[in-house]
């Protein structure tokens, strides 16, 4: 008598079991909730918003092309993640990746730093986001009411996320419609109805290199790009409450590189076409050009309803970084690898969603909106090390992917690039790299802790968090998987009938 036929792939309960785990959560987040979830984590809206000044008064118009420069290469870190997520669908994303990949000391590190950065750029949307509600409810800004509406933001979030995973993708759904009106819908209106300035102006440097080579301004410039394309990462944080994670999971964040990048286009290009003053922001005489395009060319009403969608688009920024800290918490804690880690790793028997988890998840960027508040010079250096943090933490991924490669492994889940993987592989770490030098690069003010920022704050997340791993131990208290990707694939694949049993 022949055997039954094998699966093409595991079911999600049976593939979690492989990976030591059982469900614990409601599997009602869909392909395009999903989807929804890493975009409005990306956010164009809110990065083209915060970087339009910074990038054309650093290497004018040409600037824009950090975002296709930036995209290709986040695609390539999206394509390496992807294999890694199909195969291992949990909760947590860079922490699981890099443990099952590497091991427990070297994922400690990975998520230390990713789960800082995150706590740091929930800080800063919050603090960011406050400028468009209280202009669009008339409300005059100040230290104190950007405090107030900065912890308004956190707690908003917090509720809606208490609620469960449904209200979770749907307002992420309404944030994702928010972000499209926001940026394709009002980029597209500008360039086809408001343009004062041809196609051409993005090959025009308007003199910001002044007597010497374009280059070292242009790769100056490079944050324009580079502060834009990260959140993707957010799709894999919540796998556990995917419906078909190995499939879908994958497709959302190329979804999300993609999309974001043609959002992003559009938003940044309708506004340099747009602004009929570029020349006096090139040279750095406006500090905040947006509001002065928009009043230019929708009016007092148009610009109103552009704050609407702005909030919207900020509201739903906050609440996916905050499910996607959550979950980094959870995971983390569920392996025993943090202090409280029982009370962390709770899921509500109601809503099922980690509510320890997300409560300080929002309870520490309040207390940094707090210390904000005391002292606001000190939100630059703050959120400084942010980006350099999350693109060490996806570096690490990569990297130790790599390493499993010339090990042996070959990915098991549906989402397989096969030969191509370790092309793949080697490009993106590459890519990785000429990224961080990019970011960790000191300025030339001559203010040693204003050009060295960026490194300080980076040095001080790591020394606390070495210190506590070599003191404290956390590895030694956890008994969870480690470095096993290649006999994860080859169970999936025996259980899949790709090797046989006999």
């Amino acid at each position: 008598m022949s055997d039954s036929p094998k699966p093409t792939h595991l079911n999600d309960a049976e593939h979690l079991a492989v990976l030591g785990y059982e469900g614990k959560f409601d599997r009602s987040m869909s392909l395009w909730a999903n989807f929804a979830l890493g975009f409005t984590y990306l956010s164009p809206l809110v990065g083209v918003y915060s970087l339009l000044a910074v990038a054309l008064s650093t290497g004018g118009p040409p600037s824009i092309w950090w975002i296709v420069i930036v995209a290709c290469g986040q695609l390539l870190v999206s394509l390496v993640f992807g294999e890694v997520v199909s195969q291992f669908p949990i909760h947590g994303g860079i922490y699981p990746w890099a443990r099952r990949l590497w091991g427990r000391r070297y994922a400690w590190m990975a998520a230390w730093v990713y789960i800082w950065a995150l706590i740091v750029t929930i800080t800063s949307v919050a603090e960011f986001g406050a400028g468009f509600v209280t202009s669009l409810l008339g409300v005059e800004l100040t230290p104190l009411s950007t405090l107030l509406t900065a912890l308004g933001l956190l707690l908003l979030a917090l509720a809606i996320n208490f609620t469960g995973t449904k209200w979770l993708a749907r307002i992420a759904r309404l944030g994702l419609f928010a972000e499209l009106i926001g940026v394709i819908g009002l980029g597209l209106y500008l360039l086809l109805f408001q343009r004062v300035h041809d196609l051409s102006v993005f090959f025009d440097t308007m003199g910001t290199a002044g007597d010497g080579s374009y280059l070292p301004v242009f790769m100056a410039s490079a944050l324009a790009g580079l502060f834009l394309f990260y959140g993707f990462e957010a799709c894999g944080d919540v796998a556990e409450e995917v419906a078909d994670p190995a499939r879908r999971i994958p497709k959302a964040m190329i979804m999300t590189i993609l999309v974001g990048m043609v959002s992003a286009l559009f938003s940044f290009g309708g506004y340099v076409l747009a602004a009929p003053n570029l020349e006096d922001i090139v040279a750095g005489k406006v500090a905040d050009p947006i509001p002065a395009i928009l009043e230019a060319t929708l009016g007092t009403v148009g610009a109103k309803v552009f704050l609407v969608v702005a909030v919207l688009a900020f509201i739903s920024c906050v609440l996916s970084l905050q499910a996607a800290a959550s979950r980094l918490l959870y995971s983390f804690a569920r392996d025993g690898m943090l202090p409280g880690h029982r009370w962390l790793s709770r899921v509500s028997e109601r809503t099922k969603v980690p509510a320890n988890a997300l409560i300080v998840a929002c309870t520490v960027p309040a207390l940094i909106c707090v210390l904000i508040f005391v002292n606001d010079g000190i939100l630059i250096a703050v959120t400084s090390f942010a980006i350099l943090g999350i693109y060490l933490s996806f570096q690490m991924v990569v990297l130790a992917s790599l390493k499993q490669r010339f090990q042996g492994w070959k990915p098991a889940g549906p989402f397989n690039l096969g030969g191509m993987g370790i092309v793949v592989n080697v490009i993106a770490l590459a890519y990785g790299i000429f990224a961080m030098i990019l970011l960790a690069t000191p300025g030339s003010s001559g203010d040693f802790f204003a050009d060295h920022v960026v490194l300080i704050g980076l040095g001080v997340v790591l020394v606390t968090g070495f210190a506590y791993l070599f003191t404290a131990r956390p590895d030694r208290k956890s008994d969870a998987p480690q470095g096993d990707a290649k006999a994860v694939a080859d169970e999936i694949r025996r259980r899949t009938g790709q090797i046989s049993t006999r």
